[in-house]
């Protein structure tokens, strides 16, 4: 009986693809064939998404008995494992032993990479090159599939505007219209043109939605916001990535005014898939059903019918559908019609992906040998770190540095081989990583002195090295005191011409559940660079953090200072690089740096205020301003230094007067001025003086990169439509105002020129 079943559901499986199934989401009878052999208990069993404890846990709940509950039709995904043999078993269990041989989907959190890790994707964004960013997903989803997995928890496209949150790490900072670019970018790279293809996989948004204006910026917390925020500045990266064809997404941990995303109808129902069109289906993150009880709003039974009903499909770890859903059937919580929508979209996912045709199509062996931490692989991860570094300062041009003298390198992250790849590196044995150190003394050889002290930890404070060390060994606590590890590294940097200081946070003192109030450089850390300063050496500081930091010390008193994020395995080599000018750094920041923690929330598109006070005339009082800071970030949105300078002529429109759907080309040249070849990103903002609402200062509306020899000049035009002057007003109606535009053009957010147009409609 079992396989007549096979052969029927194989055969409709065939009619299906050669005939119906399209791009366009056309309706298959396979699906519906398989759903009407399908009892109650396997709808409700592919809801359920168990996780196996290979040490990716982010939450309390675990899942049990996961075989038995497989062979029995009660899961219709498994994550946590990248173990090819583990996975071949589960699919075996799944496919053999269940009853109607429905197949799993294996899902990771493939952040930056699976096996080669590359940049944090805060750094990816840093680099404004949608195409790179486009071709690590690319490879991400090469290594990932190649080991099993079909589904990646990614990309994550929150935007944030506070410093103080861990998970800054994983989006691309504070801007909708750059984030969304990059959301296109990533789930174009993940899945490919083909989703049939064993090497692609399907992408999974999240967190759906707002997670990243969390109070206090903290994780699993709330969000306050009024609907105009939130789709004129939060939502346009998830709509990118929905419109880009993602294949699902995750609800986010956090209430939104009150409801929680994982059983928020409005945002899961109205806006995702009555407003937005999505097909796809939608997964709770880890365990946040469950927590809808500690939320206060009811037992099992209640919070599964409440997440289902307002359109969470899946479960991610814990019981909740699995044990209460067919009593909620027979009572009349949910409906078969509701709970069999979420059934097929889930079925669908599978089909996309071409489980029911090949269900072992990713378990290759072989592939997992040849396609991971590649030579290519990990030459494109060093080319990417570099173009992800941002320069910060550099006072008299003191980089790139000579390859000559005596080169003092100190820092505790200087030769952290675990700390290279960053949070969020799942699968990735750290081992492969190469420090700074090993960089520097590989770039050098023979052509230079290169001395070597620690310096000091991470941290001297005990809590938060045990905090930090959760899944491994961070944060380490030398032998030595901390004032004898500065009195040695004092002594090595007396006998050198420049000090290369490595400095930071720890790779887990950001990403989830890594919010912090102080977000400095650790006290440890400040303590030896002021001692170092003390030497009158030249200092360089390189940075390693996950968020942007508190550096007016630094700023005031380091030499240069290059912000290299978290660089994945080749950041020695990269680091390298750029300190020795192999590569001129051409990063720019996504989040604003704050001049300390009373500025956050921060971000340049602030809406207008009526008393705005301006920094460049004599203070007044009843201003908009705080009185012991300025009102101003220390390095503002869209900032990076290069070795070489541009200079920008005056902005040429193509009219001054516009009408209705006219074009505007907008062009500036721009020249290197310099004595390096360099690349530029060259910003379009653009003002509203005048709208039905209050309008932010200025809004991205467009960026180019653009590579320039010394000497060599290059027009850049931007073509400008009413399409990038509309807004959400105060009844969220989706327009523009006719009347006058101010167009600017520049370096970064703050430094910019302008010129103006009338539009009228």
């Amino acid at each position: 009986m079992k396989q007549t079943i096979k052969y029927i559901l194989f055969s409709a499986i065939a009619f299906c693809s050669n005939n119906i199934l399209n791009a366009q989401n056309l309706p298959c009878p396979f699906i519906d064939f398989l759903m009407g052999k399908m009892t109650l208990e396997e709808k409700i069993g592919q809801l359920n998404l168990a996780v196996i404890n290979n040490g990716v846990l982010t939450g309390t709940a675990i899942s049990t008995g996961v075989d038995q509950k497989i062979k029995a039709g009660q899961a219709g995904g498994v994550f946590g494992t990248w173990d090819i043999d583990q996975i071949k078993k589960l699919q075996g269990l799944a496919v053999q032993g269940s009853r109607l041989h429905i197949p799993l989907l294996f899902g990771l959190d493939v952040i930056h990479g699976h096996q080669t890790i590359f940049p944090v994707p805060l750094a990816l964004s840093c680099s404004w090159d949608t195409s790179l960013v486009k071709a690590v997903a690319r490879t991400a989803a090469i290594e990932a599939s190649a080991d099993g997995i079909n589904w990646v928890y990614s990309p994550m496209v929150d935007i944030s505007r506070d410093a103080r949150w861990g998970r800054d790490v994983e989006g691309a900072g504070e801007d909708p219209f750059l984030g969304a670019q990059m959301a296109k970018a990533m789930v174009e790279g993940y899945q490919g043109n083909n989703l049939m293809a064993n090497n692609t996989v399907m992408a999974c948004v999240k967190h759906f939605a707002l997670y990243g204006a969390a109070m206090a910026g903290r994780d699993y917390t709330g969000v306050d916001m009024g609907r105009q925020e939130m789709y004129q500045y939060y939502f346009p990266p998830y709509k990118a990535a929905v419109d880009a064809g993602a294949g699902s997404v995750m609800a986010s941990f956090n209430d939104v005014n009150g409801l929680p995303s994982a059983a928020n109808k409005w945002l899961l129902t109205d806006v995702l898939r009555k407003q937005w069109g999505f097909k796809g289906f939608v997964v709770s993150d880890y365990g946040a059903i469950n927590e809808l009880t500690t939320r206060g709003l009811g037992d099992a039974q209640t919070i599964a019918a409440l997440a289902l009903n307002a359109g969470n499909d899946m479960e991610m770890v814990g019981d909740n559908y699995l044990g209460t859903l067919k009593k909620s059937v027979a009572s009349g919580l949910v409906t078969m019609q509701t709970l069999d929508a979420a059934c097929r979209r889930i079925l669908e996912a599978k089909y996309k992906l071409g489980l029911f045709e090949d269900p072992y199509k990713y378990i290759n062996v072989q592939r997992a040998k040849t396609e991971e931490l590649t030579k290519s692989h990990l030459e494109q991860a060093r080319k990417t770190a570099e173009r992800t570094f941002v320069l910060l300062k550099n006072k008299n041009q003191r980089l790139p540095l000579k390859r000559k003298g005596t080169i003092a390198v100190i820092g505790p992250l200087a030769d952290s081989k675990i700390n290279m790849p960053g949070a969020w590196s799942v699968a990735d044995d750290y081992h492969n990583s190469v420090t700074v150190l090993e960089g520097i003394q590989a770039a050098l050889k023979n052509k230079a002195t290169v001395l070597y002290q620690k310096g000091a930890n991470i941290t001297d404070d005990s809590l938060l090295k045990l905090r930090v060390n959760s899944f491994k060994e961070e944060i380490t606590t030398d032998k030595r005191t901390p004032q004898q590890m500065i009195t040695d590294a004092v002594k090595i940097a007396r006998k050198s011409d420049v000090i290369i200081a490595v400095v930071g946070e720890a790779a887990d003192m950001s990403g989830e559940s890594a919010s912090r109030t102080d977000i400095g450089i650790p006290h440890s850390q400040l303590n030896l660079l002021k001692a170092l300063h003390k030497t009158g050496k030249p200092i360089v500081a390189v940075l390693f953090n996950g968020r942007p930091l508190t550096l007016n010390w630094e700023n005031d008193h380091c030499d240069a200072i290059l912000d290299t994020w978290f660089g994945g395995f080749e950041a020695g080599n990269a680091i390298a690089d750029v300190l020795f000018g192999k590569y001129n750094p051409s990063g720019k920041i996504t989040m604003s740096f704050p001049r300390n923690v009373g500025q956050i929330p921060i971000f340049y598109n602030e809406r207008r205020t009526g008393r705005p006070f301006d920094e460049n005339k004599d203070a007044s009082k009843y201003k908009s301003d705080y009185l012991d800071v300025s009102n101003t970030p220390l390095f503002p949105f869209g900032y990076g230094l290069s070795y070489t300078n541009f200079s920008y002529d005056k902005i040429e429109l193509s009219k001054t007067r516009l009408k209705a759907d006219e074009t505007l080309n907008a062009s500036v040249k721009i020249t290197n001025t310099g004595k390096y070849a360099g690349e530029e990103v060259v910003q379009l903002y653009i003002t509203d003086p005048v709208a039905r609402t209050t309008r932010s200062v200025e809004d991205l509306r467009g960026f180019k990169k653009i590579f320039l020899q010394p000497g060599e000049s290059k027009d850049v035009t931007f073509s400008i439509t009413p399409e990038d002057l509309k807004y959400y007003d105060y009844d969220l109606k989706y327009d523009w105002d006719a009347g006058d535009f101010i167009i600017k053009i520049g370096t970064n957010s703050r430094d910019t020129q302008s010129a103006t147009v009338i539009w009228n409609k």
